[in-house]
């Protein structure tokens, strides 16, 4: 290919053109969604028996958004999941490649201004990336919500614990499906067709917003998702879906760009509500 197009891209033409496929396209690109994390390790043959199709009829999957074959396409797999495969390891293993990575010990100042830079960056992305009609849609759909649901588990608990408190500023009934207790299918069954539940997940995707979202779903409750993909597992029962990638740094991802956008969020929809937005007084000696 003249271009070789990243995960992303590569996933948003198969998105586009996922309707207009064959049977046995639509069963490789539905396997290439599912997999795309470990496509760069897995063999053709092996591919081709997992979806029940001739081994070429995976070329023709890779001829059919401009790779030359197999291989070429699943080099871009490789090249992205290769890099992004540090996350995967824990806190103190990170840490300790990252000293063994650098000659000389960096100095705390330093860390925090390259961090900074990442997180900037990824702003930037964002900004340059924002989908304004997608934007809007989410706005009028909470706007619209009777009552709104908040799922994020692990990484992106600290964003739902966020938008859950902002929304507390409207009038709207706000619950964070915090899951204490195992509970979080019993926190979200009395969802209705008229509530929305707000989905916040990255890869790998956390299982217990995926079920949320499916159980809203079922309920005929609008999803509000906000993950790192068009492909992700979640999108598949959004009724509006915002994507944002993060800048990372030192093989850690920032929450920057996921918090502004949920900032940006409740700001546009105070506007839209015509609300006060500023803080409460302090009620029965207690201080905001």
């Amino acid at each position: 290919m003249a271009d070789t197009p990243t995960v992303d891209q590569l996933m948003l033409q198969i998105a586009e053109q996922y309707a207009t496929l064959s049977r046995q396209l639509k069963i490789i690109a539905t396997y290439v969604e599912q997999h795309r994390s470990s496509l760069m390790l897995e063999r053709i043959s092996d591919i081709a028996e997992h979806c029940q199709v001739q081994p070429s009829a995976i070329v023709r999957f890779a001829k059919q958004f401009g790779f030359s074959g197999f291989s070429e396409m699943q080099a871009v797999f490789r090249d992205a999941y290769t890099a992004q495969a540090i996350p995967s390891q824990n806190y103190q293993q990170r840490i300790r490649k990252l000293i063994d990575a650098k000659p000389t010990p960096l100095t705390s100042g330093s860390m925090a201004r390259e961090f900074i830079a990442a997180s900037r960056s990824g702003l930037d992305e964002l900004l340059n990336g924002m989908d304004d009609s997608q934007f809007d849609a989410a706005v009028k759909l909470l706007q619209k919500a009777e009552n709104i649901y908040v799922i994020g588990v692990r990484r992106s608990f600290p964003i739902a614990s966020y938008i859950v408190y902002a929304l507390q500023h409207t009038n709207k009934r706000v619950h964070l499906l915090s899951g204490l207790g195992g509970m979080i299918r019993e926190q979200i069954r009395s969802i209705g067709k008229n509530d929305v539940v707000i989905a916040i997940s990255f890869t790998p995707y956390g299982k217990e917003t995926q079920a949320c979202v499916r159980l809203a779903h079922h309920h005929q409750a609008k999803s509000l998702v906000i993950t790192d993909s068009q492909l992700s597992p979640l999108a598949r029962h959004a009724s509006v879906l915002l994507t944002v990638k993060e800048g990372s740094a030192f093989a850690f991802r920032s929450l920057t760009n996921a918090m502004c956008l949920c900032q940006a969020l409740f700001i546009a929809l105070a506007y839209r509500l015509e609300l006060n937005v500023e803080e409460t007084g302090a009620i029965e000696g207690y201080d905001e």
